[in-house]
């Protein structure tokens, strides 16, 4: 039997711990924030046979160095890598893209040609880039062109999934019916040392 000084210490005890245990349990998760502003466009994967028409009419090179704004995870680069034996560059501001885009890279043999950036697409220094590939959206693409036409030297080629540069005329339109039968279109365009804002 415990003494009356016994269970009043005891009940001490287990009142401190409760107490403890309310001021230092479990707090709800901060939310990590994201490097994700301006949020260029919502991650929608191409279509494997739309990545190959984009390489294809980029005319992808084993010389050329590919950046992919925007890369998800990390097919476009990939597959330059893979087919071309091109170097690529994934840009996007997802952690968990970027992840995937570095094991599918490995799943797939090229990690020594492609790597991905966790980063602001705006804030990339795209002066490297040979060709770079986008599927954003078009209001997106009408903010990177003065970056793009500033950075990219003559002669580097743009692909855009779906989505055009404003009053910047493509130079080549590919239209055509995927594997799902869905509608696609895509856009070429040479930098020739013009600014365009």
């Amino acid at each position: 039997m415990l003494s009356a000084m016994t269970r009043f210490a005891f009940i001490l005890v287990v009142v401190g711990l409760a107490a403890g245990h309310l001021q230092a349990g479990p707090q709800a998760p901060t939310p990590v924030k994201r490097p994700d502003a301006p949020h260029l466009a919502p991650y929608v994967p191409t279509p494997q046979d739309v990545v190959d028409r984009m390489l294809a009419l980029g005319n992808v090179k084993k010389t050329d160095v590919l950046y992919d704004l925007g890369c998800g995870d990390g097919r476009i680069p990939i597959t330059a890598a893979k087919r071309f034996g091109a170097r690529g560059v994934g840009v996007d501001i997802d952690p968990q893209r970027i992840a995937e885009a570095n094991a599918n890279a490995a799943a797939a043999g090229v990690s020594h040609l492609v790597s991905f950036k966790l980063q602001d697409a705006m804030k990339t220094d795209l002066s490297p880039a040979t060709v770079v590939t986008l599927y954003l959206l078009s209001a997106s693409n009408l903010k990177l062109r003065p970056i793009l036409t500033r950075e990219l030297k003559p002669g580097a080629r743009i692909v855009s999934h779906t989505f055009s540069m404003g009053d910047w005329q493509a130079e080549k339109v590919d239209t055509f019916t995927d594997a799902d039968g869905r509608s696609q279109t895509l856009y070429l365009w040479t930098a020739d040392g013009k600014v365009r804002q």
